[in-house]
């Protein structure tokens, strides 16, 4: 019997837990005042969650702009330059995309004010930031004036004078810019691409603001023009998310930079053939 009871207690003794040493102390410490940081998938669950709340990540899109959304997949879904953007910021995220399309850039900002998307894909502007964060822009796209042959303007600086009306198209980023930033001209923000081109016409008006590339493709519903060659801005295109969404934002601010270093967005470019109209900044 007291060799049964050395045995029992030898085994208490052994299965007991032990003191701490002094260094497993500390590390106990340790976690408690500063928590162990987040697994890397915990972070991209987190993040997820933040730029994608519904589970798919919402994409707004300007079709109108011609440069950026060129057409559609065989699926039917839009295609083109801001498409694949956000399909690979999407992919990198881990959900799946689901695009919003808009008729205007003006529209589609104004929307950031509410549950409609999660993601933009818009020329960023100051006036369009109330409820948007914008990334550096990916691409930009020069805007200039058309003129009247007879013209004597010869730089976008020659159009800001007392007496000249400039139609413009009402929203658009330019635009924004213009009524911004003009001294002495008029700005006349008309509604519509097409309606801007019919006052331009029917009042005889001396200057017509627009992007470049959509001004020369145009060219024929405008006959006895010519475009200014220099540039009175550039629209920069970005990403855009809700304010407040800070680390969404930080990973689209990274995605935009690596997607320019890597060459993805001159890939693109070439893909969609619109190396010539737009620029990497």
């Amino acid at each position: 019997q007291a060799l049964s009871a050395s045995v029992a207690l030898r085994r208490f003794d052994e299965s007991a837990p032990r003191p701490l040493t002094a260094m497993q102390r500390l590390g106990v410490i340790a976690r408690q005042v500063h928590p162990l940081t987040p697994a890397p998938c915990a972070a991209a669950e987190a993040l997820a969650r933040e730029l994608a709340p519904t589970g798919k990540l919402r994409v707004a899109l300007n079709m109108r702009n011609q440069l950026l959304v060129s057409g559609k997949t065989a699926a039917g879904e839009p295609d083109g330059l801001a498409p694949s953007m956000a399909r690979a910021f999407a992919e990198k995220l881990g959900v799946a995309v689901e695009f919003v399309p808009y008729d205007t850039a003006a529209k589609l900002a104004d929307d950031a004010a509410v549950d409609r998307w999660d993601l933009a894909m818009i020329g960023a502007d100051p006036d369009r930031a109330t409820h948007i964060a914008f990334t550096p822009p990916y691409v930009q796209i020069e805007a200039t004036y058309a003129v009247p042959t007879t013209s004597g303007a010869q730089k976008c600086g020659d159009v800001d004078r007392a007496g000249i009306d400039i139609a413009t198209c009402a929203g658009a980023a330019y635009t924004l810019w213009l009524e911004r930033n003009i001294k002495n001209a008029k700005v006349v923000a008309i509604e519509g691409h097409d309606e801007t081109y019919q006052q331009f016409k029917e009042d005889g008006m001396p200057a017509l603001a627009g992007l470049r590339s959509k001004l020369k493709k145009d060219a024929a519903k405008r006959p006895g023009t010519r475009l200014l060659k220099d540039k009175f801005m550039a629209v920069e295109q970005a990403m855009a998310t809700k304010k407040g969404r800070s680390e969404g934002l930080k990973a689209l601010v990274s995605f935009v930079a690596e997607a320019k270093s890597s060459g993805l967005v001159k890939q693109l470019l070439q893909k969609y053939k619109v190396d010539k109209d737009l620029t990497i900044p």
